[in-house]
């Protein structure tokens, strides 16, 4: 039966031959419930007659039609979906057909946990067969919620699992040509770069990224995404990214252009705190920036916190912070950066 059908065309359990035989359990709340729940007949009724084939440990064809009732009136029910995976497995059903019934409930249930284990179960039980059904569905569920956590969760975990790496960065590009400012589709690609077996891992693909990440930036230097992204391309190796040419290119450009300063001048304080050295362009290009009531011996790092404070009001006690304890953040950042390539170099 269709899952859409249940509700329409149902008769009560009491009304149905071949159920005569099973004496429903009722819901014991105790003598005197504080706030009893105002459950509808339907619902009461089929949970009665569910608790009764449960204690029965019935693993029947009429019990999985139960489930799938029971199921269609609360998806959210997850001794209703574990005891349904057990009648599965004893009846052995064709598990192709279950992921049908699946997509059907998800359709309108899309953040429901029980509903994405249920669906992991089904994809560990099919193996590689499901990889292609499983990466469209989440591909279905995107184009209707971009963010949707328990989608991605549950494709991250079918390309670890199962596989279906060959287009992921592909799929990744396509998203952010289609919005560039979706931070999901950011993160999905550094799990692409940083977990497929096909790719070499992120030092192998950090000059190809920094390429895409940069003419991002570029064009749209007030997403905040693509900075991030910088940053995680040279993850544990804070050197590199204060000596890599393109990230300083980038910075000068966005800084000596009319499009927003905020998060290349938040680089910039990173980088600076990791021992930096700013070309006299760069400088120049704060000063032009720098409020006329700063003291013009204030430096750098503390010019580029006093322009965040009037740039980026929302976070004005942060930069203050900021300002207050930079100087002790460039000292600890540099030493530990040395402290690190000694480490390397022995």
């Amino acid at each position: 039966m269709d899952c859409r059908e249940v509700t329409k065309t149902r008769i009560p359990f009491k009304e149905r031959p071949d159920w005569a035989d099973v004496k429903p359990v009722p819901q014991d709340d105790g003598p005197c419930p504080v706030v009893p729940i105002a459950y509808t007949e339907d619902f009461s009724e089929t949970m009665d007659y569910f608790r009764a084939i449960y204690v029965a440990d019935e693993r029947s064809t009429r019990a999985l039609q139960l489930t799938s009732e029971a199921i269609q009136l609360n998806p959210g029910n997850y001794t209703v979906w574990q005891f349904r995976r057990v009648v599965l497995e004893a009846l052995g059903v064709d598990l192709h057909e279950e992921l049908k019934f699946v997509d059907c409930i998800a359709g309108e249930n899309t953040k429901n946990y029980q509903i994405w284990h249920h669906r992991r179960w089904l994809a560990e039980k099919l193996g590689a067969d499901a990889v292609t059904n499983e990466l469209e569905f989440t591909k279905k569920i995107f184009s209707q919620d971009a963010k949707n956590y328990h989608a991605w969760s549950h494709r991250q975990w079918v390309l670890q699992a199962l596989g279906g790496w060959e287009e992921e960065l592909a799929y990744c590009k396509q998203l952010l040509d289609d919005d560039i400012y979706n931070n999901s589709a950011w993160n999905q690609r550094y799990f692409v770069i940083t977990r497929s077996p096909l790719l070499g891992g992120l030092v192998a693909m950090r000059e190809l990224e920094v390429n895409y990440t940069v003419q991002t930036i570029r064009a749209s230097p007030e997403n905040e995404s693509p900075w991030r992204y910088l940053r995680g391309l040279f993850k544990n190796d804070t050197q590199s990214l204060v000596q890599d040419s393109q990230a300083a290119s980038v910075l000068l450009d966005v800084l000596t252009s009319q499009n927003s300063h905020v998060h290349a001048l938040s680089f910039l304080l990173d980088l600076l705190c990791h021992g930096f050295e700013p070309s006299q362009e760069l400088k120049s290009a704060v000063d032009v920036l720098t409020p006329q009531s700063c003291s013009p011996d204030l430096a750098l790092t503390k010019k580029i916190c006093s322009i965040l404070e009037h740039a980026d009001p929302m976070r004005v006690k942060y930069w203050n912070w900021r300002k207050s304890t930079v100087r002790v953040q460039s000292a600890q950042s540099q030493n530990a950066d040395r402290l690190a390539n000694l480490s390397m170099q022995g």
